[in-house]
């Protein structure tokens, strides 16, 4: 068993290893010893190695969330090794097999992600030489699946990332950055960014021959630092990201240029102090979803130059709220016709005693219940206008 778990941790390299063994993910050696320091585990013993005793620790297989919460918190990455033959049919150890890789930056299950923050994944690439050097820049929200690339001089790089805030940066093995950088850094071997090697990525993900229908032709830097990013991303998690279907350019002037130290000051999102509140966000954030919340919190961090579409969300906003009832309220019906329609469609009909009650509650019904399945909606609108 031990020469099985040595081989998984070579392919682990210096991600921590969770090793299934039953209704454990068990750890060893110096990762056992690291996952007891950062975790406040109980360090055991498991046999012996050259005479020497083997360090031990694990986690319970139900609360393995948790503990990645906190490791990933920590900007540890960890590799999941999972029992994937059967036992009953297995001659010497189970088969296993590393499925998984959590990283800070590849966060996809919703136990583990911010509720108002996003989690980008981003990648930097330097290239040219000396007045022609240019960075490329490309991020991932491997959540949702967003998907962007940009350009810049190597000197506002520092000034970019703080804008993206990504929670873990790729780069190249050689590359030198001197970075005021918080987060978790990852290295990749230098062929990943190779320009040709990116782009061919890039053309096989998209199945496509070219790509100037993402109008990245003229940002070189970004397109090797996208096609590692998108390598990087689709190795940790083990499948190819179908989710992922294209590619958003931020060109230069397209965002209020700000450097850290005047993004810090403003105290957009956090306190000079670490805190969450009393921000600008925190004050105006009366987002009813996470997902508002999060958009609201992008649109601070990325103030647009241009004013023609801040007046496109301003018409927009104008026309939800020319027709709406206050928002509580129509959240508050949503529930209530929500609450009706799991008793069943069949039990519903002829009994518009409830109805006429909601209705006189809710004015707006029709309205509301458009938000609703069409299984239900058309009922529920009908009854209400024959009320």
């Amino acid at each position: 068993m031990m020469q099985q778990y040595l081989r998984l941790k070579a392919e682990a390299g210096p991600l921590l290893l969770f090793y299934r063994m039953g209704d454990f993910y068990e750890m060893f050696y110096e990762d056992a010893e690291r996952a007891a320091r950062t975790l406040g585990l109980t360090l055991t013993k498991r046999g012996t190695s050259n005479g020497t005793p083997i360090p031990m620790a694990g986690v319970p297989v139900h609360a393995m969330e948790q503990y990645l919460a906190r490791l990933v918190g920590q900007g540890v990455s960890v590799a999941i090794c999972e029992q994937i033959g059967d036992p009953a049919a297995s001659k010497g150890p189970v088969e296993r097999r590393i499925v998984r890789i959590v990283t800070p930056g590849t966060l996809t299950d919703e136990a583990l992600l911010p509720a108002k923050a996003d989690r980008a994944l981003a990648a930097v690439f330097l290239g040219g030489k000396a007045r022609n050097a240019r960075a490329g820049l490309a991020w991932l929200n491997l959540a949702s699946g967003e998907f962007r690339v940009t350009e810049c001089a190597p000197a506002q790089v520092e000034s970019e990332l703080h804008r993206i805030a990504p929670a873990e940066l790729v780069c190249a093995e050689s590359a030198e950055l001197a970075l005021a950088f918080d987060g978790a850094r990852t290295r990749v071997p230098d062929w990943h960014f190779e320009s040709d090697g990116a782009r061919a990525h890039l053309l096989a993900h998209f199945k496509t021959d070219t790509l100037s229908g993402f109008d990245v032709d003229d940002m070189p830097g970004a397109i090797c630092a996208a096609g590692a990013l998108l390598r990087y991303a689709a190795r940790t998690q083990s499948q190819a990201l179908a989710h992922v279907q294209g590619i958003a350019v931020d060109r230069p002037g397209q965002y209020v240029l700000m450097d850290p130290v005047t993004r810090r000051n403003l105290e957009l999102t956090q306190t000079l102090s670490g805190e969450d509140a009393p921000t600008l966000f925190s004050l105006l954030d009366g987002c009813q979803t996470p997902m508002g919340s999060r958009l609201l919190r992008r649109w601070l961090h990325h103030p647009l130059r241009d004013n023609s579409p801040a007046q496109a969300r301003q018409q927009a906003i104008s026309c939800l709220l020319a027709g709406r009832m206050d928002v509580a309220q129509t959240f508050a019906a949503a529930q209530s016709v929500d609450g009706v329609a799991d008793d069943g469609y069949a039990k519903l009909r002829g009994n518009f005693n409830q109805i006429k009650k909601l209705k006189a509650k809710y004015p707006h019904l029709k309205a509301v219940v458009s938000l609703g399945g069409w299984t239900y909606s058309k009922f529920f609108t009908d009854a209400a206008m024959a009320c």
